[in-house]
């Protein structure tokens, strides 16, 4: 599966955005589809994860009721609506497609996910 990730940009503190993750060249509906993103300086971050039928979703503290995480299997596609950023957002953004964790979805970790596309940089300015 090849992930292409896209919507970066550069926006003010309270703005939204909205990330868009398209997969090609496998059974997209096979896996579970997590978001990530690292700061300059930090390791990956997970921000949150989706079920194979888009049913279940988790999302870390930090983001959990700004982000939401949506799924259309029929078009390949997961997007990340991200509302009310703020600086400390301001990050390089991946989408990843995986098995996701085996005890939990919520419990997902970078090594659970075996596709990644190739970041997207979103910049939030105070």
């Amino acid at each position: 599966v090849q992930l292409q990730a896209s919507g970066g940009g550069l926006v003010q503190s309270g703005d939204s955005l909205k990330l868009s993750c398209v997969a090609s060249g496998g059974s997209f509906s096979d896996y579970a589809v997590a978001w990530f993103r690292q700061a300059p300086g930090k390791g990956r971050e997970f921000i949150g994860v989706v079920s194979r039928n888009g049913e279940n979703r988790y999302y870390s503290h930090p983001v959990k009721g700004r982000f939401t995480i949506t799924r259309d299997n029929a078009k390949n596609q997961v997007d990340l609506q991200m509302n009310s950023l703020k600086p400390e957002d301001t990050a390089n953004y991946y989408c990843a497609a995986g098995t996701g964790a085996t005890t939990h979805l919520a419990f997902s970790m970078e090594s659970d996910f075996n596709f990644w596309g190739q970041g997207t940089q979103v910049t939030v300015s105070s």
